[in-house]
């Protein structure tokens, strides 16, 4: 017997997405035993002897690292095995190399799949979730894995393949960037993207295409917030706590979805129906010098001040220690992003998917307000609202704004 264990795949704490083998099976050495899924890529291991497997170890959805056991192996006897060589019970399948078709269609964008379409198809969870993004059908996908498996790879090929065969048509299609050899024009240093942009700029450029976006912009008058939060800003420090702006924002946020609860929705995986959340979970985005990320606060509408200080302040530390788990970033119904604290006057945010609307903070001034046949100094917050075009019209994204701005110039209105 000998236990079968997980090579060094470079990274720990690795998703099983799908297990190839079963107890009873006979293998040879580099027959694939189950399929897992990081951050980066998708992979096969493979197994490193040959034999009988006699206990599979792990199920989908286990997490495992370099040493975890996958299979228990009976060893077959090398020399018996070439005298009377072993026929494994499950036949392998000829993998036919597609040919391409004389007029492809081009894939849209959400093309919806009929359920059960794809239910025979070899593929594991993470590649039916990228077919469904791109509205593939994976029954006109040729699989290149083992045993007929389409891989990632196999989808992304069929939809280049689609997209190359568009006729070109001008301003319109996804040109590719230029090759240029910028070292022509003068001494040039190459650097690595972290690991968060590049996992960040994947998100990022497959929600720009996905939505449809809108951006509101609007301004708050927190002058009477400032002075409040200047007030109690001692307070709060003498049990370790910093009252930020931003806390008052989230709360104001948190009562404005309940007024308007298609903020707090997500749209289905047909694209048909809007799911509305029940509960108030805003992801608030953090600058580390990895780049972005977007730590939750979760039931904001219904804790208070020092209680939301508290979290905020963890989830930022943690997050520029690198210390943020999964589970830390997910369950987001709305995203806030704050530039307060570096400058500008105002941006367009881009819509965290699957969310439907995200609120961009800008850098307060003071600016002359016209009041009661005079101008007085009013200290003015910047607000950037972007929002998924399908889901909210217009009129909606202005009315949100409007309510929001309200509750943050009188902030008793969030007692209400």
């Amino acid at each position: 017997m000998k236990n079968i264990t997980v090579p060094d795949v470079g990274a720990s704490d690795v998703d099983v997405i799908e297990v190839l083998v079963k107890p009873g099976d006979t293998i040879k050495v580099d027959s694939p035993l189950v399929t897992l899924e990081s951050d980066k890529a998708t992979m096969d291991v493979p197994s490193s002897d040959a034999g009988v497997i006699k206990e599979v170890k792990v199920k989908v959805g286990d997490k495992v690292s370099q040493g975890s056991v996958i299979v228990v192996l009976d060893m077959l006897d090398a020399e018996a095995q070439a005298e009377s060589p072993e026929v494994p019970k499950a036949e392998p399948v000829e993998v036919k190399k597609s040919e391409p078709a004389e007029e492809p269609a081009p894939v849209q964008t959400g093309t919806v799949i009929p359920a059960g379409h794809n239910a025979d198809v070899h593929a594991g969870p993470a590649v039916r979730k990228l077919a469904r993004e791109f509205g593939v059908d994976l029954l006109q996908v040729a699989a290149s894995g083992p045993k007929q498996r389409i891989l990632k790879e196999d989808v992304q090929q069929f939809v280049k393949a689609r997209l190359a065969a568009v006729p070109a048509v001008a301003g319109t299609g996804l040109p590719s960037a230029p090759v240029i050899d910028f070292s022509k024009f003068g001494p040039i240093e190459t650097q690595s993207l972290s690991r968060i942009k590049k996992l960040s700029g994947k998100n990022l450029h497959r929600n720009w295409l996905l939505v449809p976006h809108i951006t509101q912009f609007g301004e708050a008058d927190i002058t009477d917030m400032e002075e409040f939060r200047a007030a109690n800003k001692a307070s709060f420090e003498k049990q370790g706590v910093k009252l930020t702006p931003l806390v008052f924002i989230m709360k104001a946020v948190a009562s404005t979805l309940k007024t308007y609860p298609q903020f707090n929705a997500s749209l289905d995986a047909n694209g048909e129906n809007l799911i509305l959340k029940k509960y108030v979970n805003i992801g608030v985005a953090v600058d580390t010098p990895d780049g972005l990320v977007v730590p939750v606060i979760r039931d904001v509408d219904k804790k208070g001040l020092m209680e939301l200080a508290k979290e905020l302040a963890l989830a930022s530390e943690k997050a520029r220690a690198k210390q943020l788990t999964a589970n830390d970033m997910q369950g987001g119904c709305f995203s806030i992003s704050s530039l307060g604290g570096i400058g500008g006057t105002a941006f367009t945010p881009i819509v965290n998917v699957p969310e439907v609307a995200i609120l961009g903070i800008s850098k307060s001034s003071y600016k002359p307000v016209y009041q009661d046949g005079v101008f007085v100094p009013r200290l003015m917050l910047p607000l950037s609202l972007s929002y998924d075009h399908r889901v909210i019209d217009g009129a909606d994204g202005a009315r949100f704004i409007a309510f929001l701005s309200n509750a943050l110039t009188d902030i008793r209105s969030l007692l209400l």
